[in-house]
């Protein structure tokens, strides 16, 4: 690959190439003798412009696509890069060009980020962007001092040389007027050659000249070789030995030529045919009659790399307009792509890894233009750089959750084991379930402490569970005591009531009493036991005539509505009040089956259980509706 600098004078040369590419005039060869014999030298060839050569823009267009000479620019500071500069203002201004403009373009690169941040503060502070103005920078102040003065030192360099420039032109065209003047004395000319061709060198070494001016002073230094050759009698043999060295070159020349289509880089072939194209100028013509075919020939070899190096840009343009636009895709859509749904880490890391595909389909795209592939960059950099940044917030934000969580979770652990052994069980169990309801709508935790909390806090639960299910066993053991003393009591019932003694009456009130006094029976058995004993209660009732004393509590057989009435009412306030009592129940079990269904201690036995008490308060709850219906009906 070129350095810029080379590229650039590639291009001049090719511009000179659709101008002066011609071969020059005859140069004179050294005369033997004033008597030789002498034939008229051959006229100068025309000027003939490499028809096909590529053009101006596009070469203009190739420089600047080439890289700048390499600079360690990566992770540098504005200070950094100051330094950079200044150290590059003591150079020689030939030397520096590139390096200032890929300094220039690092540290403006960096400023233009922090701006556009200052710009950010300052409209989330609620900020018109109208009245937004940068901070002053100091290193940019500092940078702007540094390329005056380098602009300065340009500008000087510039003027000297084109000074030089014109002192070389008016060099060359002295140089044109001595030859014209040797032209204009025929009779001398032969003593002249080596005058004439000590001319010509002088004339290839005075350098530069401007070039508005170039191509005419060249023209008239090849029309004053023209006329000095064509007034010059040269010796046949040494003309012919001129010619015959020029055609070796030249075809040597055409061979070097032909052989650049083997090139594969098209852009190294170009330039080694500017360096043929400027040795072509520099060697004399040939024998007339050779001239056109071999100018032909080489012109051929030259249209063929100019061809493709055109073609070879044209087909960058198109692969770069490709690029382009892949590139916008990619940029579209990463900012299709919104973080305002993603709550969760899992959600964040998904994502994550669809930013990351699309940052590695960038790297597979090759460069678009220099101007849109800045652009672009900057473009799709920002969307990334938005998405991490508004990542690492929530990661931020889900760390100091996830610690407040843990604390509150913590807290439920050392509530519920200060309670897991009371025997409180009605007022206990109601906290533990609004323990339960809590911890469900707390967050969650950091995983390493995640099963550790959740073990410490199920323990608590299991303890008091396992300890209350231990009193529920106790509690069905009394309830069975309690049926067989209210199965007696109604054997005891029938006997009172079948032997009819005189203090039955007082027998069956002392029964009712024991009655009252013994507690719950199992559920399955209460309606039966409790029907078999209002049905003695109302035979008593009626067979040892305690109507007139009968309790309005208990009720009986119905004799008059009053009575009716009150035991109605009597019966309809216990079964409501049942079925309040049930539906708390039920109620507290279905939470618990939502709390219980992770693998605890003693589970599965546990879940089983408490699904057997749910379906049976389902049934005790249906009865009890269709009861109070009933009595309601009544």
């Amino acid at each position: 690959m070129m350095e810029p600098r080379e590229q650039s004078e590639s291009m001049n040369n090719l511009e000179k190439d659709q101008i002066l590419s011609t071969e020059p005039q005859n140069e004179a060869q050294e005369v033997v003798s004033e008597e030789v014999k002498v034939e008229e030298p051959a006229p100068a060839e025309e000027p003939a412009p490499v028809e096909e050569a590529a053009p101006v823009e596009e070469a203009e267009e190739a420089e600047d696509k080439l890289e700048a000479p390499h600079l360690d620019l990566a992770g540098k500071t504005k200070a950094e890069l100051v330094d950079m500069m200044r150290a590059t203002a003591t150079r020689p201004i030939e030397e520096v060009k590139d390096e200032v403009q890929a300094i220039k373009a690092a540290f403006f690169a960096l400023r233009r980020e922090e701006v556009a941040k200052e710009k950010e503060e300052f409209l989330a502070n609620g900020n018109n962007e109208v009245d937004f103005t940068p901070k002053d920078d100091v290193d940019e102040n500092n940078l702007k001092e540094l390329l005056n003065v380098l602009k300065e030192r340009r500008t000087e360099y510039n003027a000297a040389q084109e000074a030089n420039r014109e002192a070389n032109l008016e060099k060359k065209r002295q140089i044109i007027a001595l030859i014209n003047e040797i032209a204009n004395d025929p009779d001398n000319i032969n003593r002249q050659f080596n005058r004439v061709k000590q001319l010509q060198q002088e004339f290839k070494d005075a350098g530069e000249v401007p070039a508005t001016a170039e191509t005419d002073v060249w023209k008239e230094f090849q029309r004053a070789t023209e006329r000095f050759y064509d007034v010059l009698k040269m010796n046949k043999e040494l003309r012919d030995y001129d010619f015959k060295k020029n055609l070796e070159l030249k075809q040597q020349l055409c061979e070097e030529a032909e052989e650049l289509d083997e090139e594969p880089d098209v852009v190294t072939a170009f330039r080694k045919l500017q360096e043929l194209h400027n040795k072509w100028r520099e060697i004399g013509p040939v024998a007339k009659e050779l001239r056109e075919e071999l100018w032909a020939r080489f012109k051929a070899a030259s249209s063929a790399i100019n061809k493709k190096y055109q073609t070879f840009f044209e087909d960058r343009k198109s692969k770069e307009k490709e690029n382009a636009d892949a590139k916008t895709a990619l940029c579209e859509k990463i900012e299709e792509i919104s973080t305002d749904d993603l709550k969760t880490y899992a959600q964040w890391d998904e994502v994550t890894k669809q930013i990351i595909a699309l940052q590695e389909d960038w790297k597979k795209l090759g460069y678009a233009s220099r101007k849109a592939n800045a652009a672009l960059f900057a473009r799709f950099r920002k969307s990334c750089d938005d998405f991490f940044a508004k990542k690492a917030d929530f990661y931020k934000t889900m760390k100091e959750e996830l610690s407040a969580n843990l604390a509150k979770k913590i807290d439920l652990c050392e509530r519920a084991e200060a309670l897991m052994d009371s025997t409180e069980w009605k007022e206990a169990t109601d906290k533990f379930v609004e323990m339960q309801k809590e911890w469900k709508t707390i967050g969650p935790v950091v995983k390493k402490h995640s099963d550790a909390v959740w073990k410490r806090f199920i323990a608590a639960c299991d303890h008091f569970f396992d300890q209350k299910k231990k009193q529920n066993v106790n509690v069905h053991a009394v309830e069975h005591d309690n049926l067989k003393a209210k199965k007696d009591i109604i054997a005891t019932l029938k006997s009172t009531i079948e032997e009819a003694a005189d203090d039955a009456a007082q027998t069956v009130r002392d029964l009712m009493d024991r009655w009252q006094e013994i507690g719950h029976v199992p559920f399955k058995e209460k309606d039966k036991i409790y029907a078999q004993y209002r049905e003695l209660i109302d035979k008593a009732f009626d067979t040892l005539n305690m109507r007139g004393s009968r309790p309005r509590n208990e009720g009986g057989s119905s004799r008059g509505p009053r009575q009716g009435n009150d035991r109605n009412l009597s019966e309809r306030d216990r079964l409501v009040r049942t079925y309040e009592q049930r539906m708390s129940e039920l109620k507290t079990f279905e939470n618990n089956m939502g709390f219980l269904t992770a693998n605890t201690k003693s589970g599965n036995s546990l879940v089983q259980q408490m699904e057997q008490r749910i379906v049976s308060l389902k049934e005790e709850i249906a009865q009890l509706e269709q009861k109070i219906k009933e009595l309601d009906n009544e």
